[in-house]
């Protein structure tokens, strides 16, 4: 009896329900998302650091070379002149142009590379007499000149398999006035931000939930340059949350300039045939027919403005400089 109430009394053990280990899942998490972050951070420095775009190859004539002496007449001289796109003007004050009176003409040459060195922009008055150059003078100085050269003209390209083209510049070689009309309109905050912007994006979100779809991006240049350059077009959360992550990774090795003159180089801007226009270098040539530093304010705007939808807002005819705008 005794043995039986001891045996009665004696205490059960409390089934005890583990717990689901969420720290642990947690942890792995982390590390996961942290290798993860890792293998973006590698990508995106050995793509940047290395060869960033592959350029056609360009076959140029050869340059016109001007001394006293040289067999050439002002109306040879003038069609060499438009063949290179140099403008008329009654009043030359920058490269690419020229004026003319008689038989003497005032040019302002382009600097370019030459097989023998670089080649610089001149200011130059050049005399014509029985068919021939007779005088070579430096307007600046007044002295004579031995040998001037003129930009060649391009013959053709032969383009890589992606069928991208673009004129590389470096940031020092782009005008002032695009630069603050792409922060302008792009990305204000350009220079104060790292890599994104909170702000624009809870901007973004609300004028979209206003309107019922997308019509904000949100996205700073940072991470426009990001999408173009190692992601697609697609539109989905994975992709924005991988952009602004590289766009973070990006601004944590790169400085602002050198983020800024990718994106100049890199943009989108037109679509001719089967080669795409990228860049502002050669999106200067395609509509306007000239370099970016030759180009009007009102021009820089226009180029701007392309960069939120090329031949949406508006249609420059490419060469002629003629402007079609619609809403």
């Amino acid at each position: 009896m005794a043995r039986r109430t001891r045996g009665r009394n004696r205490p059960r053990r409390k089934r005890t329900r583990r717990s689901f280990p969420w720290f642990r899942l947690l942890l792995v998490l982390l590390v996961a998302f942290a290798g993860y972050v890792a293998w973006l951070d590698v990508r995106i420095t050995t793509q940047f650091n290395g060869k960033r775009w592959s350029l056609p190859a360009r076959v140029y004539a050869r340059p016109l070379e001007l001394y006293v002496g040289r067999v050439l007449t002002p109306a040879q001289f003038t069609s060499e002149l438009l063949a290179l796109k140099y403008r008329p003007v009654t009043s030359v004050s920058r490269p690419g142009q020229y004026s003319r009176n008689r038989d003497v003409f005032h040019v302002a040459t382009r600097a370019f590379t030459f097989w023998d060195g670089e080649e610089p922009e001149r200011n130059l008055e050049v005399d014509f007499s029985g068919g021939t150059v007779s005088a070579l003078r430096d307007r600046k100085t007044g002295k004579p000149v031995s040998l001037a050269r003129l930009d060649p003209v391009l013959v053709g390209s032969f383009y890589p398999a992606h069928n991208e083209d673009r004129v590389l510049l470096k940031l020092d070689e782009v005008p002032a006035g695009l630069t603050n009309a792409l922060i302008a309109i792009e990305d204000r905050n350009f220079y104060r931000h790292h890599g994104v912007s909170p702000l624009a994006i809870l901007r973004a979100l609300w004028a979209d939930l206003r309107a019922g779809g997308v019509v904000q991006g949100g996205s700073t240049l940072t991470q426009q340059l990001v999408k173009n350059f190692f992601l697609s077009g697609e539109r989905s959360l994975t992709r924005k949350i991988n952009e602004a992550i590289m766009a973070v990774l990006l601004e944590l090795h790169y400085s602002k300039d050198e983020i800024l003159q990718a994106y100049i180089n890199e943009v989108y801007l037109a679509q001719d045939g089967r080669r795409s226009i990228n860049g502002f270098g050669l999106a200067s040539y395609y509509y306007f027919d000239r370099p970016l530093a030759e180009l009007s304010v009102d021009q820089y705007a226009l180029l701007v403005g392309e960069v939120k939808g090329p031949s949406y807002y508006i249609r420059i005819v490419p060469g002629s400089g003629a402007i079609w705008c619609w809403m």
